[in-house]
């Protein structure tokens, strides 16, 4: 009988443990990759036809020619 309860209690225990781990946020999160992804979309935003016309209204020129 005990060794039932212990067993029980062991594994709860690690079923817990595991259950807050996988229910974790930022579990699966790179902030590498996020932020790789948040470059290249800034980059394809730019790149648009309303991505330059915004720039050229602004008036900075990141590509460094005259504006």
């Amino acid at each position: 009988m005990i060794d039932y309860i212990s067993l029980a209690l062991g594994h709860g225990l690690l079923a817990v443990a595991f259950l807050r781990l996988v229910m974790r946020d930022d579990l699966d999160v790179d902030q590498r990759l996020k932020d790789i992804a948040d470059e290249k979309e800034a980059e394809r935003a730019a790149a648009t036809h309303a991505g330059r016309a915004s720039r050229r209204r602004s008036g900075s020129n990141s590509d460094g020619g005259a504006a």
